[in-house]
């Protein structure tokens, strides 16, 4: 099992709070294995009784009972039995109806309490959660394996194309790699994406047509990196003989979104200093639900760049400038870099010049980057190239 040292990096600092934890991701994504190295890090460097860790998964048969929040609220109360710091664990905690009451009740009524929980959608980003539980918490956002993740888990060549490759086209679900042959990994993520639709999203939001979701997302995946616009995608669906209107479309995206499959990036102006509210772009999770759900060759760079950002705690938009756009502005601890992303430039001299002239007008100090396979250095005018294996290795980008 794959330590996940980057997330435990930013969690350990609130074992003992009594801020509760949530982490959040997409399903399969490793939340409840990163539980259990929390549980495994409480347990024997900080030297604590099982009997104060208390672990409840909400998808295991023998806690159903449990999902009636008032008996979840009782069975905790009667595993406390003295004034040391318990620690509790609620995987799948969107499972239980009005479980803000349970995490309220008990941290009102039990002292030394750490309350840590996971779940697969957005009901645990809501607006309404940060009043219910008075703004008493901390989120961590979970993702899908990242690039190193990748080959420290497998212990393939880093920079070795084929390797990247498997990346890009399979992605980073951890449960993924106990497979090797291709359809068993198809029948895998084919399962995973099912379970999100019918349980995130048909579910709990009461949307019947899963055809629309596969075709939405289809068409997302296929324009990655391209200005979304609600009159092409509604002209595609026609095409496909369906019809939908703007609030119809606007709904499934939103469904898509809150079941973590994809993730909205807003436009920033970089002249005016705002963020715009149109034309931004939508970047999948995940490359392997990707690839079944868009089986054709498509360029993954971006994706993999954005999500590597957001792992890294980047706050990410696209650039406008009064030329153009860049790629992305990656915002972090007060700093800005700009950044844009090719495939290869070498002896593309055209290439080079539309990459690097995509900084022009921006006329502040923060670092701005070019990021492609090439591994020779091009760097130029002030402007770094970047080699993409240097970027998703080296942490300290």
């Amino acid at each position: 099992m794959l330590i996940r040292k980057t997330y435990l990096n930013k969690i350990r600092g609130f074992y003992d709070s009594d801020l509760t934890k949530i982490l959040v991701g997409i399903r399969r994504c490793g939340k409840s294995f990163l539980l259990q190295q929390i549980i495994d890090e409480i347990t024997n460097k900080k030297k604590v009784d099982k009997d104060h860790i208390i672990f409840i998964n909400f998808e295991f048969v023998e806690f159903e009972e449990l999902l009636d929040y008032r008996k979840l609220n009782q069975y905790i109360k009667d595993r406390i039995k003295d004034d040391n710091i318990y620690y509790l664990f609620f995987d799948e905690i969107q499972n239980v109806e009005n479980f803000e009451k349970v995490v309220n009740s008990l941290r009102a009524s039990i002292k030394n309490l750490s309350i840590f929980l996971t779940g697969s959608n957005s009901k645990l980003l809501s607006d309404e959660l940060s009043s219910v539980l008075s703004g008493r918490y901390v989120l961590f956002n979970i993702y899908p394996f990242s690039y190193k993740e990748y080959v420290t888990l497998t212990n393939k060549d880093a920079k070795n194309i084929d390797t990247f490759n498997d990346y890009a086209k399979w992605g980073g679900l951890p449960n993924r790699f106990e497979f090797n042959n291709e359809n068993d990994i198809k029948t895998y993520l084919h399962s995973v994406y099912d379970s999100i639709i019918l349980r995130d999203v048909v579910k709990r939001l009461n949307l019947q047509n899963t055809f629309l979701f596969d075709k939405i997302l289809q068409y997302l995946i296929e324009t990655t990196g391209r200005e979304f616009s609600a009159e092409n995608i509604i002209n595609y669906l026609r095409n496909e003989h369906y019809k939908i209107s703007n609030e119809t479309l606007y709904t499934y995206i939103d469904a898509l979104c809150k079941a973590l499959i994809i993730k909205k990036v807003y436009r920033y102006d970089i002249v005016g200093k705002r963020v715009l509210k149109t034309l931004n772009k939508y970047y999948v999770t995940d490359l392997g639900i990707a690839k079944i759900k868009y089986n054709k060759q498509y360029d993954t760079l971006e994706t993999i760049v954005y999500n590597e950002l957001i792992i890294r705690n980047y706050e990410v938009y696209i650039g406008k400038t009064r030329n153009g756009e860049i790629d992305f502005i990656a915002k972090k601890d007060g700093k800005i870099k700009y950044i844009q992303i090719t495939h290869d430039m070498k002896d593309k001299e055209n290439t080079i010049k539309r990459e690097f002239d995509a900084f022009n007008g921006i006329n502040d100090n923060y670092p701005k980057y070019v990021i492609s396979l090439d591994d020779v250095n091009l760097s130029r005018n002030g402007i770094i190239h970047l080699n993409l294996f240097d970027f998703l290795l080296n942490e300290n980008f």
